[in-house]
């Protein structure tokens, strides 16, 4: 198990963003694994975060089991079982910083449109190649570094779903995302037992934040909820452009 103290500082932080973002607000998690990245090497820094997030997910589909939408599933998954192959087999090869600025760089145009676009009060649904495409980069960018989060709202908020609705998706959605990256991360030797010790001291964290976001996500408006997610997203894409910039200068 990690015993320094400042990796727990940080470690813990993460968690709390890692628990809103399994509550409902999808995105805010994609911090985690750079902030712990910080104390411990990328790779390792995913690999204690997944069991985190599996837990997460048990939590959150449970809760969520009755709310989620069908037909964004069955879009999604077939290119995000692809794109988690891909990035497994390209993670010694693509550097993490130009996925997180190319990632970040999307993000940012997508949410820019969402607000000064002509169309951004209107509710549509993207095609079936639209969600295959995003669906596959989700996968990729979980794999890499767990950064699946905006392409799957690239695809679901402009469907302006009921808040619950949207969360219940994302849940179910990350839920078998994360169990399916079980086998590469294993298969790139990152499950030691010292890693998976440093994973159990922070669940209780990651419980007790997973149920605040949950409950957050319950009471507040669906109005605000948007409001709040496209504003996340819009972070989101800052923080991935500054990470990929900052890491492509000092490679």
């Amino acid at each position: 198990m990690i015993s320094d103290p400042l990796f727990y500082v940080v470690a813990v932080i993460g968690v709390i963003f890692l628990g809103l973002a399994k509550g409902g607000f999808s995105g805010v998690g994609i911090i985690a694994t750079p902030l712990i990245a910080l104390v411990v090497p990328p790779l390792q820094a995913a690999a204690i975060v997944l069991p985190i997030l599996i837990l997460q997910d048990v939590i959150s589909v449970w809760v969520f089991r009755r709310d989620w939408d069908a037909w964004n599933l069955k879009i999604l998954l077939p290119g995000a079982v692809a794109g988690i192959g891909a990035g497994w087999a390209l993670a010694a090869y693509v550097p993490e910083s130009y996925v997180r600025l190319a990632l970040g760089l999307i993000s940012l145009a997508f949410v820019l449109n969402v607000w000064f676009g002509a169309e951004r009060k209107v509710a549509t649904r993207p095609g079936t190649p639209a969600g295959l495409v995003l669906g596959a980069f989700s996968g990729f960018t979980s794999m890499i570094s767990h950064a699946g989060a905006p392409p799957f709202q690239m695809f679901v908020l402009p469907q302006q779903l009921d808040r619950v609705r949207f969360a219940a998706t994302a849940a179910v959605f990350f839920a078998a995302l994360n169990l399916i990256k079980v086998a590469p991360y294993f298969l790139l030797g990152q499950f030691s037992s010292e890693n998976l010790l440093t994973s159990a001291v922070l669940f209780p964290f990651a419980i007790v934040t997973n149920l605040f976001g949950i409950w957050l996500v319950r009471v507040i408006p669906n109005e605000w909820f948007y409001r709040v997610a496209y504003f996340l997203v819009f972070l989101i894409s800052i923080e991935l452009i500054r990470g990929g910039v900052m890491g492509i200068l000092t490679a």
